[in-house]
């Protein structure tokens, strides 16, 4: 992974650069992050031309910016905001074209209060939007269908003083992603599982 190593970084220094303990979320908590993502797409796919084709596509690093706010001391819900292109490939080798997903996100999260170290779990939905989408030469434009999706999400924070008003942030998600992509060229069509893993570190304010 090409944040590999930043991730670990980041992982060992909020381990000891703090023994803060922010107090406890309350109810009408905000928490704002932003994060380095690495987006690791999980392709799986059918393609309907009679042979043993299979769509794959290109991993990607982006901005991820989320808000949580908080139900009460341990439940919050999160809204998660990112955009990310991807090439898309037949059997690795063959260009097919290219498209941008944009799937906003909404994860309903439980917090453990385990003093430095406060990690979370969550889960949603999303809906993934596809745009700019591009075809390759000879395709034709290529459309691709806009669909719900699920979320599941874990990670932790790391206060970097006792009020906990920054922090450290590592968070994993994987996100499901499906569509049906076709051109207006060919007859060339193929039902496409995205269902990216993403990797995220960064930083955190809470207000």
């Amino acid at each position: 992974m090409r944040i590999g190593s930043f991730v670990l970084g980041l992982a060992a220094l909020a381990l000891t650069a703090t023994t803060a303990s922010a107090a406890p979320y309350e109810a009408g908590t905000v928490l704002v992050r932003l994060r380095a993502v690495e987006v690791l797409p999980d392709f799986g796919s059918k393609v309907n031309l009679g042979q043993a084709y299979h769509v794959t596509g290109t991993d990607t690093v982006i901005p991820e910016l989320d808000i949580t706010y908080f139900l009460d001391p341990h439940w919050s819900l999160e809204l998660i905001a990112g955009t990310t292109k991807h090439s898309l490939y037949l059997n690795n080798s063959v260009y097919i074209g290219s498209a941008w997903i944009l799937p906003p996100t909404l994860t309903v999260q439980y917090h453990f209060d385990l003093g430095p170290v406060q990690p979370y779990v969550g889960a949603g939905i999303n809906y993934s939007l596809f745009y700019d989408k591009r075809g390759a030469a000879g395709l034709g434009k290529l459309k691709m269908t806009d669909q719900w999706g699920g979320a599941l999400q874990a990670g932790f924070d790391v206060p970097l003083s006792e009020d906990g008003k920054y922090f450290l942030n590592m968070d994993v998600k994987k996100i499901f992603v499906s569509t049906h992509a076709s051109f207006t060229g060919s007859a060339a069509a193929a039902d496409v599982d995205v269902n990216p893993w993403l990797i995220g570190a960064g930083i955190g304010i809470r207000f």
